[in-house]
């Protein structure tokens, strides 16, 4: 299995739906929080080009956000990612 990384806030609803959607699945990510941690939010945006949230690794594969996430789960390509 692929290790799956979300950067997230306490305060995001997409954050939530997409650690909800990856739990179904048996994945429990390796999370960031970027609420009080410039250096985090700094770290996200580098890596994925957005500032959006959440921004989702497998490995060092950028998935996008949930809508993305749920795009791939709802075509079937995210299994083979697990």
């Amino acid at each position: 299995m692929h290790q799956f990384t979300i950067y997230s806030s306490d305060y995001c609803g997409y954050c939530r739906m997409a650690k909800q959607l990856l739990a179904r699945r048996g994945v429990v990510p390796q999370e960031f929080k970027v609420d009080d941690s410039p250096a985090l939010r700094a770290e996200m945006i580098e890596r994925s080009g957005r500032r959006s949230l959440p921004q989702i690794f497998v490995g060092d594969r950028h998935i996008g956000g949930f809508d993305d996430l749920a795009e791939l789960d709802r075509n079937g390509q995210l299994e083979s990612l697990l």
